[in-house]
Order: C-alpha cells, then structure tokens, then sequence
C-alpha cells in the first residue's frame, strides 16, 4: 500500500482483552482523510479505549496500527492540569512537538553569548525547517484557534493556572487542533464547552481536510460533523456512512424490515430509497452534508443492519388529564451565600408547556428544588393548580439509594402504588434493560447511569402529568439518551426541564426561560434554535 497517497490511519487485526474480558478481536479499519468518524458504543464498550490504541498510548496484545512516519497525530488532552506552568498559546504550541522542539532549540542558540560556526549551521538548519513547519505563522494560528473557542487576546500570556476549568478545556482543545494534524482524535471534545464555541468546533471540524475520529455523547454535534458512523458492538468495530440520526433511523429500519418477513425485496428498495431521499432532503448545504448524500445514494439494502444495541423501554403516561390551572410563579426570589441568584420571578405555566431552562447552574437547580417543594422559596410564592401531580428528577438522586432495600425489585417496590408484583416489578425492570439476575442488585453499589435509569422507573410509576427534570441525561449512554428523547417527546402533559444536550432540548421544548446573569428573566415562546437565532438577531 502507499502511504504517501493516501494519508490515512488503519487498524489491522487489533485485538485486547482484560481478565477474562475482550474488548476488541480481530479489528480491521481503515480511517481515510476528508472524513469524520462518530465513534459510538455502549458505556463500557471500550471506545475510550480504542482512542487510546490508536494514539499509541495503549499497545494492543494483537495487531498493530498503521501511519504513515512522516504524518503527525493529535489528541485531546483528558488532564486538565499537565500545563499548569505554561501560558496559554505556548501550551496551543506545544501540540505540534516538533515545530515546539524546533523552536526552543533555536531560541537557545540565539541566547548563546559564545555563538560558534556550528551553532550558526545548526541555526540555519533549524530555521529551514522551522519554515517548513510553517513556524512564522504559529502564534497567529493559536491565536486565531483561541479566539474562535472563546479565549481572548488578553488570556494567551496567562498561565494556564490562572484559568477557570473549562477555559482549561478550551485551551486543550485548541492544542489538538493546533498545526493541521494528518490525524485528529477528540474525545468527548464539547465537554464543558459554551454553545458558540462548540458551533465554532462544528464549523471547524466540517472544513478541516485530515482524518477525525471522535467520541460524543452529543447527537447534535455528531450530526453536524459525522460523515461516518463506527459502532463498536460485539468487539467489533463496523463503519457506516452518514452521521448518527442516519446510523439510528436505518438501523431501525432494518429492524423493522427484518421482522416484516412478507414484504419483497423491491418494496423494501422502495422504502430504503425513500428514507434516504427524506434523510437527505433534510441535510444542511454544508460541503459535509452534500458529500454524505453522494455516499448515502450509493447505501444498498445489505449495508442497512440492524444493530443489537438494547433501548430502554422510556414511556410516561398520565393517570389524570391536567387541566388549565397548571402553575403560578409570583415575585420567586433566592439568594446562595448572599450571592442573588434570582429575584422578582414571574411566569405562568400552561399545560402545553415543555419549558427548557437556561442560564446559571444553581439558579436552575435551584428554582426546580422549589417547584418540586423540596425546598421552601425565600421570597415570593410557587402555586400548583389542583389537578397536577407532579415526578421530580434530581441533580443529585444520592439520597434515593441509601436506604436498606436488598435488591432492586425491593427499592422499586415502594414507588409502585397500583402493583407490587414480582412478576410487575421484573418486568418493568426489564424493560429498563435490568434483566436477570441484575435485578438483584442492591441500589447502592449501581453506576451513575443504573441509577438514572432507576429514577427514570420511579417517575413513570407515578403517572404524573407534570415532569420535572433537572439534566437527565447525565450519566445516560446514547442508546438511553435517545429513547428518554423519544419518550418526552410523545408526553402528553406540562415539563420543566434542564439539559445540555442540543438534541433533546430542540426536539422537546416549546418555550424557554433563560435566568440571567442579573436575576432578571427571558420568557420566550419558542424552540431552542429559534431562541438562539432571536438572541443572535438581538445581540443579547
């Protein structure tokens, strides 16, 4: 094969184990350049891993991975606190090792009093390939990387220190970025990242020319930037053109398809041909978007599988309609360690509402602990009207898992009202991907996600028909992500709700209340897209 003309990374028979349990057998992948792969699996599939294989700092006990020498690979950065004594755009710099290492074996030449011929020849070696590296435009480049992320001129000589922890992140990330890399692997790069910086990432990901792998529990974001899908499952690694809706929609479809034995093979063309057109007819005119519908003509019926990944069974109904009394919020105020975090509060809620909140963390927090009356307000009144029952999710759901229950079936028991049933309560366990011997479990000892799960169980046994969320998606892999998105969006009744997930909240809410940095309240009647576009147009 050459490598010289077609820069790319490749995984040849990769395999790992740990103990008893294999991760990865017998991988082969070829990551070409000019595409964006999704990397997608089941929390504890091993993806973080498989990031680790490819950027050498994990050797696999088989198989090898192959690069071209001459090319240079990136990689986002997981410590936050490796650079603490460099300023800022030295750090950015310090992504491409050579051209830094060029840099300040130079710079020491130059300091030298006693500067000999030699050091003059070394010098001019060095400043050959210091152009070559395109040396004379790398503060610039930083510079411009920084400011796209959100991180000012007057920061870059700061050290990294001095920063805040998600000024830290950004930073990193402009590290990675940094120099063109031939490859580029970002994992779960929007963490803690603000709205615009991770639209200016989007825009950058979609013209950047090189390979990029990545990991993410965003949809949003791997919508934008994907142009293939690599769904580990099975210690396997299977590619998939389009981004992640594509890869979730068509292998629904293939499910669907594969349990409709009657239908014949030209109708199910038909319906494949259809779906593409429809998927692509809502594609952006990114040059992204117009390569991937090039690729998804070419999709045929035996490139759409479906996928063995397990969904959550998330359905809320209601026990009682609710009426047009939902809530009244009269002057809520609430102050933390003297700090205002709100005041003067008014809105009123209508029993279509699935209000998105946004803007201070605590505050949010804050306000759906009082509407949740776990909390009494400290000025000002919360009225719930007569016919609404309300199901509240938690920040922090610890308090739920200490008490003595044995097993699952036993913690899930005291939130069942109308049945208490073994039988019942395995069943809906089950349904929440508990199956087995795991309901046995005690509460205690689940993983973050487990226990979201649980909470998920408690909320829909109550049949409430108000919810109120407080970022439910923390914790979730994107197999539970989608199907809580799914089930909140068929909900008939009135939410509140927070989230960071770009997906879930334009697909969910219809109003947005966004609590600003003075206390005071933006109440609009919109989707989240077009609140941003409005706030955009009003330069808010």
């Amino acid at each position: 094969m050459n490598f010289r003309r077609y820069s790319m990374i490749a995984v040849s028979n990769v395999s790992l184990r740990f103990g008893d349990r294999k991760l990865f057998e017998d991988v082969n992948i070829k990551f070409t350049p000019g595409n964006c792969y999704g990397l997608i699996g089941a929390n504890g599939a091993g993806k973080s891993t498989f990031i680790k294989i490819l950027s050498g700092e994990i050797e696999p006990q088989e198989g090898n991975v192959i690069m071209n020498p001459d090319e240079r690979l990136a990689i986002l950065k997981q410590n936050h606190f490796e650079y603490e004594e460099y300023n800022v755009l030295e750090t950015v710099i310090m992504g491409h090792k050579r051209l830094y290492e060029v840099m300040n074996e130079k710079n020491a030449i130059y300091m030298k009093e006693d500067f000999s011929d030699e050091d003059g020849m070394r010098a001019a070696e060095l400043e050959g390939e210091f152009a070559d590296l395109n040396g004379w435009e790398a503060e610039s480049e930083a510079a411009i990387l920084l400011q796209g992320l959100g991180i000012p001129d007057s920061m870059h000589q700061k050290k990294l220190s001095e920063l805040t922890g998600s000024e830290k992140v950004k930073v990193l990330l402009a590290q990675a970025l940094f120099g063109k890399p031939d490859v580029l692997l970002l994992d779960e790069p929007t963490n803690h990242l603000d709205i615009k910086a991770i639209q200016w990432l989007e825009d950058f990901l979609i013209n950047f020319e090189n390979t990029v792998i990545v990991v993410s529990h965003d949809r949003h974001f791997l919508n934008k930037v994907c142009t293939h899908i690599a769904d580990l499952d099975f210690s396997k690694i299977q590619v998939y053109v389009g981004n992640y809706d594509f890869w979730y929609e068509s292998s629904q479809l293939a499910t669907k398809m594969a349990q409709d034995q009657n239908s014949k093979k030209e109708e199910k063309i038909k319906e494949l041909q259809a779906f593409i057109a429809r998927f692509s007819a809502n594609a952006s005119k990114s040059k992204q978007a117009t390569s991937r519908k090039k690729m998804l003509d070419k999709i045929e019926l035996d490139d759409i599988r479906p996928s063995s990944r397990k969904y959550p069974y998330v359905n809320f109904s209601m026990k009682r309609e609710i009426g047009n009394d939902v809530l009244q919020v009269q002057d809520l105020g609430y102050s933390l360690e003297n700090e205002k975090l709100f005041s003067g509060m008014n809105f009123t809620m209508n029993k279509d509402d699935k209000i998105i909140l946004l803007g201070d963390e605590l505050a949010k927090s804050a306000l759906l602990r009082m509407l949740a009356e776990e909390e009494e307000p400290q000025e000002g009144s919360i009225r719930w009207g007569v016919t609404t029952s309300r199901a509240y999710f938690p920040l922090d759901n610890a308090k739920y898992f200490n008490g003595t229950e044995t097993s699952l079936v036993d913690w899930l028991r005291q939130y069942s009202p109308d049945d208490e049933s073994e039988t019942f309560l395995r069943g809906f366990l089950g349904r929440m991907l508990f199956s087995g011997e795991e309901v046995k479990k005690k509460p205690s000892v689940l993983s973050g996600g487990e226990k979201v799960r649980c909470m998920l169980s408690k909320m829909m046994l109550s049949e409430s028909n108000v919810l109120l969320l407080d970022e439910p998606t923390n914790h979730l892999d994107l197999e539970s992500i989608q199907a809580l998105n799914n089930g909140l969006i068929a909900f008939k009744g009135a939410m509140i709700f927070t989230s960071h997930d770009h997906q879930f909240i334009q697909t969910i809410a219809n109003r947005v209340i966004e609590i600003r940095k003075d206390g005071s309240i933006l109440d609009k009647q919109l989707t989240y897209d077009e609140f941003l576009e409005w706030k955009e147009s009003q330069k808010l």
